[in-house]
This record gives C-alpha cells, sequence and structure tokens, in this order.
C-alpha cells in the first residue's frame, strides 16, 4: 500500500515482529492471540448502557475471531509494501529497537509533513512488547455478553488495516 515512504525502507531494515516464541509458535504449535478494536468497545458501551440486563455489569470486550501472528503478520506488512520477516527465535523489543530512531522519525515527518515529529508521542513501544511478549495465549471469552444479546464482531485484520488507513489520513504515518 505504501510506496518508498516507510520506516523500515527509509532505515532499510526488514520488517521484524518482536513477539516471545509462545506468541509466534514453536514446535509445530502457533500460539492464538485477539485484539479488541476501539469500535467494538464503542459498540458493546453503548449496547450495555442501553441493555437492561446488562447494567452493572462487567463483561469482556474482544474483536470477536482469534489469529496467529505468523499469518497476520505478513499481511501486515503487505499492506505497508514491506517483506515480513518472521520470527527468527530472537526478541527484539520494539522499546530496544526504536530507541535510537527519534531523529530517523524527525526527518521523515518534515519530508512527509507528517502531524507528529516526536516519535515518543506517536508510539509506546514498551505497550507493545507487553503485548507481544505474553508468555501465553490469548482467548477472550465473550460468552456472557453474547448470552446478553451482545453480537456485534470486528475483523482484526480489517482492524489494523482501517487504523493504518486513518493514521495515514491524518497524516500520522506516511
Amino acid at each position: 500500500m505504501l510506496d518508498s515512504n516507510d520506516p523500515e525502507r527509509e532505515a532499510s531494515l526488514p520488517f521484524c515482529i518482536t513477539v516471545t516464541t509462545p506468541v509466534w509458535g514453536r514446535a509445530g504449535r502457533e500460539g492464538l492471540s485477539d485484539v479488541t478494536d476501539a469500535r467494538i468497545i464503542a459498540k458493546q458501551l453503548v449496547w450495555a448502557a442501553t441493555t437492561e440486563a446488562a447494567h452493572n455489569e462487567a463483561f469482556n470486550i474482544v474483536n470477536g475471531d482469534y489469529f496467529r501472528w505468523s499469518w497476520l503478520w505478513p499481511r501486515l506488512a503487505a499492506w505497508f509494501g514491506v517483506e515480513a520477516a518472521g520470527f527468527d527465535g530472537t526478541v527484539r523489543p520494539l522499546e530496544t529497537e526504536l530507541a535510537g530512531d527519534a531523529p530517523l522519525w524527525q526527518d521523515m515527518a518534515t519530508r512527509y509533513q507528517l502531524q507528529v515529529p516526536e516519535l515518543t508521542k506517536l508510539a509506546s513501544p514498551w505497550h507493545t512488547d507487553l503485548d507481544l511478549g505474553r508468555p501465553i495465549e490469548v482467548m477472550t471469552d465473550m460468552s456472557k455478553s453474547r448470552k446478553l444479546g451482545f453480537t456485534a464482531y470486528q475483523a482484526t485484520e480489517d482492524s489494523f488495516f482501517d487504523l493504518f488507513a486513518q493514521l495515514r489520513t491524518d497524516r500520522l504515518i506516511p
């Protein structure tokens, strides 16, 4: 989707994922994950506020599908027009990987007229490291809200693609 204006191409780096072995997979077993799009949270909040049986109840909320990072990562890379480098067994914390990239981002922000030239205001690599560094699979149970009638669903792949498109429209990424 992008031309030559992305950070990996700018720095001549592969599009590596920063995960742990349980998240990516080992010995033929690949960990399952789920995520939550802000739009699905909003839908559930409205549903809970307008559904009598949901009042004063706590609910889990996720998109409603499961995925494997080994499946999703190449699709994310393709969206950006870069080649995905899968997990090779080496954990590469994003916080460490981005530690020296502030000047590169500042330069890109200037050249591509991006809205946020400070990388630290745009990304929280420590949070990504926590999410992708989980030593367990993540499959959140949505049964409680489903039984009460909340049936909204958001495809995770589309969550990422929609977010990237919005970030580009808002001139936050090139």
